[in-house]
């Protein structure tokens, strides 16, 4: 047996150059990057749900989020704005209007010309070709300041193009709390406009915010796009939860049971716009018996209705498609949106049971996958996508754009939220140092030291571990901020007494006796936390986020689901 070479030591520099070089050869492999380590575009690219992979020739990272990497700098400055004494704002300026964040210059990357007569080389080298000089040209017009992050994937932009490509129907779904800095103007022209197809707007999680701001939204978004649908959707609606849903500090956490019904009144809305829009060219019948025999199901029936077959299919073709209108009668319906808005969650309630895997974490669903509501009813569903904007990070970060496991500086994030909520009182947490004036950083090690975060060396309070804490109560409801149209303010008395109201209280299945939630309105110093309700979708929250298990003691009876479909009649 040959004698081996004997190791020679080496310091611990030399051992970072090799880890190093180690990242560059795994990164050069990835397809995305694979002849593009030329592209000034891309040399600062940040890659999200990156795995690491035996085989160079494997799609593992295929479909992994990238988004252009922060220097050391900005990180720096970051860090010492979010020591800074906080300002509270005033109620008028949690009004947003989208010209301020999507000007008419920016769009999003479309699928170039092309021709069958081309090879699929050819094809995505002109793809390829045509999406490096898009980013150039961003990079070239607008300074990082002025962009906030945006998929910087071209595998991820095609499963956009297949989906719009082969949809009778554009579904574009948005948060409600965030419903003007999710909504792309480009993508409302490019789908009318050019395309001539029909255009549904899903006002979702209506069960985050009071009624009376989803009308407002629901008004705003038909004044400024008149082309367009409009339907309200919550998946949660209070037939699904059990429970309490506060504790005494104000804090509330949707409790979801484990068999979750469909959300009937949602989806019996978004049946009668696709009734409209179809007409007589498509046969809805079989999806309306559906909606019915879920209507006329009580409480304990309901939990033995099913609701349709499952059929699921999942596709990474991104070939060309030539559309035909209703083709053989099918209805095809594309879901589209941001990450975390509930694309997945809207598909599992439309259809009554749990068909599409559904994640917290941006980029879950790496490819659209194909959903049949009925047999000739079809969904697909769209990765979620983040388009170009000058949506402050801080803000996207809230919004679930950028997965905050990933998130290299938090503390400007919650400094953005403590100015806009009165975190103190919220969460009842006493200042570290015991001082009047507060910052991010001490909303963090407050937090902190209530919940009992510290490090494991040194047991000083870790206020990373804090500053996550919070932001996932954000993304998740239990801390919600919801902002408002333009001119909310000064009609709220209009939008309060506002007809379509109870509309909104029947999709989010109120009862006579439940009222609406309250909304978590700008804080002051007079203001008492108890005072405030904050919502979440997303079922048991964990025990990390929990508070003290005295608040968070729950009545399990289930609620009634009194005058549940009466709207109907109208």
């Amino acid at each position: 047996m040959p004698q081996g070479r004997k190791k020679m030591p080496f310091s611990g520099k030399a051992k970072k150059e090799q880890l190093k070089s180690k990242k560059q050869r795994k990164a050069s492999s990835t397809p995305f990057m694979r002849g593009r380590e030329n592209n000034e575009c891309l040399d600062n690219t940040n890659k999200i749900n990156f795995q690491s992979k035996k085989d160079p020739d494997s799609k593992t990272n295929k479909y992994a989020l990238m988004f252009r990497r922060e220097t050391e700098n900005e990180l720096r400055l970051r860090k010492e704005i979010a020591r800074q004494s906080l300002v509270p704002v005033t109620e008028k300026e949690l009004e947003i209007d989208a010209r301020d964040y999507f000007p008419e210059e920016f769009d999003f990357p479309k699928r170039p010309e092309w021709s069958y007569e081309l090879t699929k080389e050819e094809l995505e080298s002109n793809e390829r070709k045509y999406f490096n000089e898009y980013l150039g040209k961003m990079e070239k017009n607008f300074t990082s300041s002025e962009l906030g992050f945006f998929e910087l994937n071209l595998e991820t932009w095609r499963q956009l193009w297949r989906v719009i490509e082969m949809s009778d129907i554009i579904l574009y779904i948005l948060d409600i709390r965030f419903s003007n800095l999710m909504f792309p103007p480009s993508l409302y022209e490019y789908v009318t406009k050019e395309l001539k197809k029909d255009f549904i707007l899903v006002i979702n999680k209506i069960d985050l915010a009071p009624a009376p701001l989803v009308v407002a939204w629901k008004s705003y978004f038909q004044e400024m796009y008149p082309d367009i649908h409009i339907v309200m959707f919550t998946s949660m609606p209070s037939y699904n939860l059990f429970g309490k849903q506060s504790n005494k500090g104000g804090l509330q956490v949707r409790r979801r049971r484990g068999r979750i019904h469909m959300a009937a009144e949602g989806a019996q809305t978004l049946l009668n716009v696709c009734k409209s829009i179809v007409g007589s060219e498509v046969d809805l019948s079989s999806w309306e018996q559906k909606i019915q025999e879920e209507m006329n199901a009580d409480s304990k029936e309901a939990e033995q209705v099913e609701v349709g077959e499952v059929v699921e299919q999942k596709s990474v073709d991104t070939s060309f498609y030539q559309h035909e209108r209703f083709n053989n009668g099918m209805l095809t319906i594309g879901c589209v949106g941001y990450p975390n808005v509930g694309k997945s969650s809207l598909m599992n309630a439309l259809k009554g049971k749990k068909i599409v895997s559904v994640s917290r974490t941006p980029g879950h669903t790496k490819y659209f996958q194909t959903i049949f509501l009925t047999p000739n009813v079809r969904l697909c569903d769209c990765p979620g996508l983040v388009f170009p904007s000058r949506v402050p990070r801080m803000l996207q970060v809230l919004m679930g754009s950028f997965p905050i496991a990933q998130l290299r500086e938090p503390y400007t994030t919650v400094k953005f939220l403590a100015e806009r909520l009165n975190l103190q009182k919220l969460l009842r947490i006493e200042h570290p140092e015991q001082d009047d004036t507060w910052s991010a950083m001490d909303i963090c090690d407050g937090w902190s030291k209530k919940r009992g975060f510290v490090t494991a060396k040194a047991a000083r309070l870790d206020s990373y571990r804090g500053a996550n804490s919070l932001l996932r109560m954000a993304l998740d409801g239990k801390i919600c901020l919801c902002f408002r149209p333009p001119k909310y303010h000064s009609r709220t008395d209009f939008w309060s007494n506002h007809p379509e109201v109870q509309k909104v209280l029947w999709i989010q299945a109120k009862s006579d006796e439940e009222t609406t939630p309250s909304f978590l309105h700008h804080l002051d110093s007079s203001d008492e936390a108890s005072d405030t309700e904050i919502h979440a979708e997303n079922g048991i929250m964990s025990s990390e986020n929990e508070d003290e298990s005295s608040d968070d003691e729950s009545d399990l009876e289930i609620q009634t689901m009194t005058n549940k479909f009466s709207l109907l009649r109208d």
